[in-house]
């Protein structure tokens, strides 16, 4: 757990710096076990956390809760479908199948089948006869396509995918393509798995989750219904995960306002839930302008606190102030630079599916 400190200990800056250097090694096991549960809460209850790494299951081995270990459209309904612009040889494994006359795409029905077997997202892009555009593909798909872009994800919050792993999905797509007589590049499995160590490492470093705590003063308790008023209030919405989100304009998560006790909150059980406090949180690599977001969640966090006659508190529960809240800023300010000089655009849909 990272303490930040307050004003009333400023001459300890130093020394707090480099605990929050000593224990990002920690985190970055501890705190990506997060995803596996409900996406809600990150923190323990007897502390307080206001810098992590983002919780997410081990990569070594959300908010967008998901059932299934790897999906084969895995951008939400209504989001911008940018998934075939996104592939890239540095983030998947990309096989191109192509045949003297098109390919209908239930010659893929294989690959439908074990589509879940691989631990990835996987993503089907084709070329229609006389098209120029990939578009992406569905089982369902009546349509044929001149040219097919079959390809794997190399890494998500899960960790890299394994060279045996490639092996096996190169050796599906070599039958397919035999049996549907057509040609197929494949990629070298050793350097894909080499490339997916990397990419994972590099996203362990930028994968982190801020959260600012907000406590009612003396102890006091608050009431779950209480909590929803005010989080209304404020543009925030109940889901299914527990927690109230601000959304953008495609529905995707902004910020994340979670029982700081990791108890999910109920639409039929709020004015019987007390509340010793709650979590305001930012999932950094997944938002666009993550510096911006971090400021806009530092001044919503004072705001919900000021209506709920609470206060933004370090794990001492000492009211975090500027000074505080400035240290934190600088830590988003690095992981927004990094991400972009990978190249990785924080927020953007290859971010969104790195970072799940």
């Amino acid at each position: 757990m990272v303490t930040i400190m307050s004003e009333l200990q400023i001459s300890l800056l130093a020394i707090g710096i480099l605990v929050v250097l000593a224990v990002y090694g920690y985190g970055a096991w501890q705190q990506r076990q997060y995803r596996n549960r409900f996406g809600a809460a990150f923190r323990s209850a007897d502390g307080d956390a206001l810098y992590h790494d983002a919780p997410a299951t081990p990569r070594a081995g959300p908010a967008d809760t998901e059932s299934a270990p790897a999906h084969l459209l895995p951008d939400s309904p209504g989001a911008p479908d940018e998934s075939c612009k996104t592939l890239d040889a540095g983030t998947d494994y990309i096989a191109v199948m192509f045949a003297s006359s098109p390919l209908h795409i239930g010659v893929l029905e294989p690959l439908w089948q074990r589509r879940f077997d691989f631990g990835k997202n996987l993503h089907v892009c084709g070329v229609r006869a006389g098209g120029e555009s990939w578009e992406k593909v569905i089982a369902e798909s009546p349509l044929s396509y001149d040219t097919l872009r079959v390809s794997l994800q190399l890494a998500d919050r899960n960790g890299a995918v394994s060279q045996a792993r490639l092996a096996d999905f190169g050796d599906l797509l070599r039958d397919i393509a035999e049996n549907a007589q057509a040609e197929i590049n494949l990629p070298d499995t050793a350097e894909a798995a080499d490339s997916a160590r990397r990419l994972d490492a590099f996203c362990a470093e930028v994968d982190q989750m801020i959260g600012l705590n907000i406590l009612p003063a003396g102890g006091n308790l608050l009431m779950g219904d209480e909590v929803a008023q005010v989080a209304g209030r404020h543009g925030l919405v109940l889901q299914a995960d527990g927690a109230f989100h601000l959304l953008d304009a495609y529905g995707r998560t902004l910020f994340m306002l979670s029982n700081f006790d990791e108890t999910p909150f109920l639409h039929s059980e709020l004015d019987q839930t007390p509340v010793i406090g709650l979590s305001l949180q930012l999932d950094v690599p997944r938002v666009e302008q993550p510096v911006r977001r971090f400021d806009e969640m530092a001044a919503l966090a004072r705001a919900i606190g000021a209506d709920l006659g609470a206060a933004v508190v370090d794990d001492n529960r000492t009211e975090l102030g500027d000074p505080a809240i400035a240290m934190i800023r600088s830590q988003v300010v690095a992981i927004e630079k990094r991400m972009l000089a990978y190249p990785i655009t924080p927020g953007s849909a290859l971010a969104r599916r790195l970072f799940s």
